[in-house]
């Protein structure tokens, strides 16, 4: 958020550069709803003077209108912007919807936003340092109790404890909206764990970029010195809970499939916080830790993303698996900053609304700025006689959380209140004002919402973020919600004073602030890198295997049948085909059809977990450490899996892909494959978690080298030059062995190659030798690493030539199929110990740091 910020102005000419993207906007729009507010254009329907204003910055007809679009989706594609939409199906990922034009809100109109905003975040804290005190707003009858006390939200179990740090609300988002006059309504508040700031930072820096004449004449507000804010004030407060020593603070999700994870991992990334699960997180003598590689390290600071109820099983919800057994005690002793605190989930009902225009005169001693929302509680007898014959402009709500986080619109029948009246709210509707997007070549008005958000200083102070996220539905009639299919805009807040250029870089860092920027790797993603590494070492030998294998039926071959045998039971045995088929000896056609029938199978539902299973696998990894891998790496993991789909997609429904969809399709994911290879060897930094990957990339090596051999061993396939040639390829040696041999097709020269050269990155040499290395760099000292490092030769690969001298063919195989089988258990046996020793951490053995 760098850009400069020029103080001169162009001048408007509509019928110069402008002219046509005005003319775009207003040529094919919808003439203006009557009873709304249109936001491109006044009651005489000409184009507002901001709109105006944009349109000459920008200067692009309809085309060039169209073609930004495509570039912010091509942006959206390759950052692999992603929102996760719920429904009776489960779980679906898609792309985040952004618009193209932008939500542009004048400085008049902003001030009175902001000083609405301003307030009420001051409010809801002051009602917190209330309702968890002395109750004053019960007493005097300005909340009834049924509102407070049957609320989940408020958590008896924190009355009367003061968080650490002082501070309760951190952030607080609004949703508001523009009414048919032109006035802004608050329609709802978040204050559990506000959602949407990481889409409102990757939002501007899409859109900013598609106009940015237009960002910097049109004086918008920067947004960057928010989130410095709040970063800065959870590190002041926590500190205080480290004992003035630099805090360690954490972002914590509710994971994976959390509906807005992109943003979570994003926003972690941006902040420089490492992202963090429930699981990763454990309390001790009531501090919380960090469970990582390391050990268990002190957390004094959390940014919380997981609502209040799941966020501790041990006292709230006891179903909770997103959740840190003992947080609650861990808030009650004061030993760790939440943002926000738990417990005040109930100032999210709609029902306290009605309440709050008396609860600000008797709190801060003011009226309120913003309305809100005409709200009846149906617990007053007299509110829902009021209204219960008269609900033709009106919602009713939940006043209660039902089946989710929030109060929901419900179609109850009167009945249903009549028997809970406490339940229930009643809300007046609002018409939305219309703002404009830009949709297949013309403009189209849709009802807008905008969440704005207060973030509060080190010193409590509170501050409006000049911007937020603008959501639309996609027809007038729809409900503005993102999980509904509605659409978000990046929102441009104008002023005439000086515009903010701060960017996130901090003040100068000092030596302290240098020894603790060392960012820690959880157990959680230690796990996930390693299985990163194993996962895509053990595609990256599927394909090779499948490449060979259907390379083999499709050429005329002198292939005898040990050979084909030995390609079979390893094919099978890797997962390539299913169990129980008839082999390349019995039925070369029938094999064929079982792998191109499992290659492209993502469920291992033909009885194999072949080529697409593990590229899915290995996009899942890659999903949960998506704060870790650069958009460029995440984007190949998915793109590999969905383009491997594509072109192994059958022509007609039930038919198989035939050998010349599947081997280009091959060649192609080989080419992928080597580049995450690079990309995980050159491009990510030598920590713990690196290291892990790479061990975990060696392991299933190990693993998958030894099998190769130990097949073509037992099958007695290397006879004929035929078997040496095919082990030669799936070993990627046959050059080397060419150059070096020449024509010595024998054992001894085959073990050279493949076992023994430790310069051969596939050979077991060379893999042990690496290994070793790797493992001794973990993190544990001598104590910890020594048992991994037992279970393999100590150096070598536990055979040397020496070991060979005068040995008969026979005998070499006997010594190699030996050292071939110790050598895969071992590898199997290290994969569990290193689980053990790292990701498990369930006994006091592992060291806890302190501060």
């Amino acid at each position: 958020m760098n850009q400069s910020q020029s103080q001169t102005s162009l001048p408007f000419d509509p019928a110069g550069a402008g002219s046509a993207a005005l003319d775009a906007l207003l040529r094919h729009a919808a003439p203006p709803e009557p009873g709304v507010w249109d936001e491109l254009r006044g009651a005489d329907g000409q184009a507002r003077a901001t709109w105006q204003r944009f349109a000459s910055l920008v200067g692009d007809d309809a085309h060039g209108l169209d073609r930004r679009v495509h570039q912010v989706e091509h942006q959206l594609r390759q950052d692999g912007v992603t929102h996760n939409v719920f429904s009776d199906n489960g779980v679906a990922v898609r792309p985040w919807s952004l618009e193209l034009l932008p939500t542009l809100i004048e400085p008049a109109d902003w001030a009175t936003i902001e000083a609405g905003v301003l307030q009420r975040a001051e409010l809801a804290e002051a009602m917190l340092g209330d309702l968890y005190g002395p109750r004053r707003l019960l007493h005097e009858g300005l909340m009834p109790p049924a509102l407070l006390l049957r609320h989940p939200g408020y958590l008896r179990p924190l009355h009367g404890v003061v968080p650490a740090g002082g501070q309760r609300l951190h952030i607080v988002a609004f949703d508001i909206a523009r009414g048919p006059e032109g006035g802004w309504w608050v329609v709802a508040q978040r204050t559990q764990g506000p959602s949407g700031l990481g889409y409102v930072m990757h939002n501007r820096l899409t859109i900013s970029r598609q106009f940015p004449d237009a960002f910097r004449e049109l004086r918008v507000q920067h947004i960057a010195s928010s989130y410095r804010r709040l970063i800065d004030a959870l590190d002041q407060r926590a500190r205080d809970v480290a004992g003035g020593h630099a805090p360690r603070i954490v972002l914590l999700t509710p994971g994976l499939y959390s509906e807005t994870y992109f943003e979570q991992a994003y926003l972690a990334r941006y902040l420089g916080l490492p992202l963090v699960e429930g699981g990763d997180l454990t309390v001790r003598a009531d501090r919380l830790f960090l469970k990582t590689v390391e050990g268990l390290e002190p957390v004094h600071g959390v940014l919380r993303r997981v609502d209040d109820d799941w966020c501790d099983p041990l006292e709230l919800r006891p179903d909770s698996a997103l959740g840190v057994p003992g947080l609650l005690r861990a808030a009650r002793a004061g030993h760790v900053v939440l943002a926000n605190a738990l417990g005040s989930g109930f100032l999210e009902t709609p029902a306290l609304q009605g309440f709050l225009p008396g609860i600000a005169q008797r709190l801060l001693d003011q009226e309120l700025l913003m309305p809100a929302l005409p709200t009846w509680w149906c617990g007053e007898a007299a509110s829902w006689a009021n209204v219960r014959h008269d609900m033709a402009d009106k919602l009713l709500r939940s006043a209660f959380p039902r089946g989710g986080r929030t109060s929901q619109v419900h179609d109850a029948l009167k009945a249903d209140v009549d028997a809970d009246p406490d339940a229930w709210t009643v809300q007046g509707r609002l018409a939305f004002s219309r703002t404009p997007i830009w949709q297949r070549g013309r403009t189209a008005p849709r009802p807008a919402l905008v969440r704005v958000y207060a973030i509060a200083d080190a010193f409590g102070r509170w501050h409006v973020l000049p911007g937020g996220m603008t959501r639309v539905a996609q027809r007038a009639d729809a409900s503005v919600s993102m999980q509904r299919g509605g659409s978000s805009l990046d929102t441009w807040v104008m002023t005439t004073g000086r515009v903010d250029v701060f960017s996130m870089l901090p003040a100068r860092l000092q030596v302290d602030d240098i020894a603790n920027r060392r960012r820690p790797v959880t157990s959680r993603t230690g796990e996930n890198l390693f299985w990163l590494g194993r996962y895509t070492e053990r595609t990256e030998q599927l394909v090779r295997l499948a490449r060979v294998t259907l390379n083999l039926i499709d050429a005329d071959n002198d292939a005898d049948e040990p050979v084909l045998a030995a390609l079979s039971a390893l094919a099978v045995r890797k997962g390539l085909a299913p169990d129980g088929v008839p082999t390349l000896v019995q039925s070369p056609p029938v094999f064929e059809r079982a792998v191109l029938a499992a290659l492209g199978d993502t469920e291992g539902g033909k009885g194999a977990c072949s080529v697409a299973y593990n590229l899915q696998a290995l996009a899942r990894a890659s999903q949960a450490l998506r704060e870790r891998l650069s958009s460029e790496q995440w984007g190949l993991m998915r793109q590999m899996g969905e383009n491997f789909t594509q072109a192994l997609a059958p022509r007609l429904p039930g038919e198989l892909p035939t050998l010349p969809q599947v081997l280009p399709a091959l060649d192609r994911l080989a080419v992928q494959l080597a580049a995450v290879t690079g990309a995980q060897t050159d491009r990510m930094t030598r920590d713990h978690g690196w290291r892990l990957l790479t061990v975990g990339r060696l392991i299933d090596r190990l693993i998958g080298v030894t099998a190769r051999f130990e097949q073509f061993l037992v099958g007695r396939a290397l006879g004929s030059v035929a078997g040496i040639d095919l082990l030669l390829e799936l070993f990627d040696s046959a050059i080397t062995f060419r150059a070096r041999y020449q024509r010595h097709e024998d054992l001894l020269a085959l073990t050279d190659l493949l076992v023994l050269d430790n310069t051969n990155p596939r050979a077991y040499a060379g893999v042990l030798r690496r290994l070793r290395t790797e493992l001794r760099k973990l993190p544990g000292g001598d104590d910890a690493i020594a048992p991994l490092l037992a279970l393999l030769p100590a150096e070598g690969a536990g055979l040397s030539l020496e070991d060979l001298r005068g040995a008969s063919e026979a005998q070499i195989a006997d010594k190699l199929l030996a050292l071939s089988l110790q050598l895969g258990q071992a590898g199997v046996q290290l994969a569990d110990a290193i689980g053990e020793r790292y990701f498990t951490l369930a006994t006091d053995e592992h060291r806890i740091q302190q501060v």
